[in-house]
């Protein structure tokens, strides 16, 4: 155990001369810090190590590594920037100091030592107590907040251990889809975590969301790309105003002339663009909700759940897979009580919502007409 810790120490001396010659930490400090790394080394290797001494132990790597950042950012604010003035009188041995203290600053070992070192004591840690869900979500939320390149390794150990937790497969997809920006890679962690855990509600809830998102995410690429009929399409009227306004910057096109015909053949092919893309993604949303009621025919809640967040976006063509939703909920749960009273308080809720409606449309109508 001794020369496991002694062996490990000596990794440091690199990391420690460069504290020391940057003028970060003094020889004292240092010597501290080596004692107290000495401390938890033979803390981790004792018979029966705990998980509140690993946690300790990052932790304090933790505080010196921020006490070394906030150290090395004082002295660099310290330093004064030369002028344009004084750089034209600088002699050649200013300029080589100037250029010495740029390369001191420079990126070095003691820089990424100590997120590496975190790293290695989550590594010794997980492989202790792999059944610990908190410490691999420490270890993944690490990872995730450095930006390492460690982060896919992490999160295939972390599943392979817990196939059966939804929390995992949910964690993993939404970094893919939100930080890494790899949809695939997030819909195929989705898919398999919905086959390791059918049963759970939450995973088909956020697979529904991810998928919708994603399709919002593509209607806005579309409506940059001036793909969208609805929203970028010019009036007839306002295109040949301006045609006629700027008719000397296109004169060349003008003198084949575009048909009305033609034109017409344009926005019949962009309307039935736009209404395959719609089905497709209606497919898609049909398809999740086809297979969460094969795993859960049971389920009221999450029924509900998904008929709420249909009601909350904009899909096109999507009537029908919410009347298809009314009618399987009718069709599964007419002898259930609660399938009643929620049907009674939505349309209770329905009728409020119109009726407040209708009587600010009525005060807005004799507003006008007072103002008339």
């Amino acid at each position: 155990m001794a020369d496991t810790v002694q062996y490990r120490l000596e990794r440091m001396s690199d990391e420690l001369d460069d504290l020391e010659r940057r003028g970060l930490f003094t020889r004292a400090e240092l010597a501290e810090v080596v004692r107290r790394r000495r401390d938890f080394e033979f803390r981790l290797r004792r018979h029966s190590p705990r998980k509140a001494d690993f946690l300790d132990y990052i932790a304090y790597l933790l505080r010196v590594d921020a006490l070394r950042d906030l150290r090395k950012r004082a002295i660099i604010r310290a330093t004064p920037n030369p002028t344009h003035s004084d750089e034209d009188n600088d002699t050649n041995e200013d300029g080589k100091k100037r250029k010495k203290r740029k390369k001191k600053w420079a990126k070095s070992i003691s820089d990424f030592a100590g997120v590496l070192r975190v790293l290695d004591v989550y590594r010794m840690a997980t492989v202790r107590f792999k059944g610990d869900l908190d410490l691999w979500f420490r270890y993944l939320e690490f990872c995730r907040q450095k930006g390492h390149g460690r982060m896919k390794q992490v999160m295939a150990q972390a599943i392979r251990y817990h196939p059966k937790v939804p929390g995992l497969w949910m964690y993993a997809a939404a970094w893919e889809f939100d930080q890494n920006l790899n949809v695939a890679a997030a819909r195929a962690l989705m898919q398999s975590g919905l086959r390791s855990c059918p049963e759970s509600e939450d995973m088909w809830i956020e697979y529904l969301r991810m998928e919708l998102t994603y399709l919002n995410k593509l209607k806005a690429r579309k409506v940059a790309l001036g793909e969208d009929v609805k929203t970028l399409q010019k009036s007839s009227d306002d295109s040949g105003q301006w045609k006629e306004e700027n008719k000397g910057l296109f004169m060349s096109l003008d003198e084949q002339g575009d048909s009305p015909k033609e034109s017409g053949l344009e926005d019949v092919a962009l309307e039935d663009k736009e209404d395959l893309f719609w089905q497709q993604g209606v497919l898609i949303i049909r398809t999740i909700y086809h297979g969460a009621m094969e795993a859960l025919p049971s389920s009221l809640t999450l029924r509900k759940k998904i008929l709420e967040i249909l009601n909350s976006v904009e899909l096109a063509h999507s009537e029908e897979l919410r009347l298809e939703v009314m009618d399987d909920l009718k069709k599964d749960f007419s002898h259930n009580e609660d399938y009643w009273d929620w049907l009674a308080r939505l349309q209770l809720s329905d009728s409020i919502n119109s009726s407040t409606l209708n009587k600010k449309e009525a005060v807005l109508n004799k507003l006008n007409k007072s103002i008339q």
